[in-house]
């Protein structure tokens, strides 16, 4: 899996690169197929934003989250991804499992 992470008006020191990988990981344990994840933090005024672009299998996921405190951002941003990724998952295994089933009632 590939992180590119960019900074609008933040210095992406080496700690903020560690949160955003570490926290990235976790998609990645719920579903393999993440190829490539593209993150942007910036600062607007008082508040921070987070926003992401995951590519996997079959679709391409975003998600933004904006708080004034850019490590809680990224936790809801992560939030967010984990969420959609699941229900990604979910409607891949749903969509499988159900041609199976017909297609093995129609035949016995």
């Amino acid at each position: 899996m590939q992180v590119n992470l960019t900074g609008h008006h933040v210095d992406l020191t080496d700690a903020l690169r560690a949160y955003v990988d570490e926290k990235i990981a976790r998609l990645e344990r719920h579903f393999d197929h993440v190829t490539n994840v593209h993150v942007i933090l910036s600062v607007e005024k008082k508040s921070q934003k987070a926003e992401a672009t995951v590519h996997i299998a079959g679709a391409d996921v975003f998600a933004d989250a904006v708080h004034e405190d850019m490590y809680a951002a990224i936790d809801a941003l992560i939030d967010k991804l984990d969420r959609q990724v699941l229900r990604h998952k979910e409607k891949l295994k749903s969509h499988r499992g159900n041609g199976h089933r017909e297609s093995a009632e129609a035949a016995g």
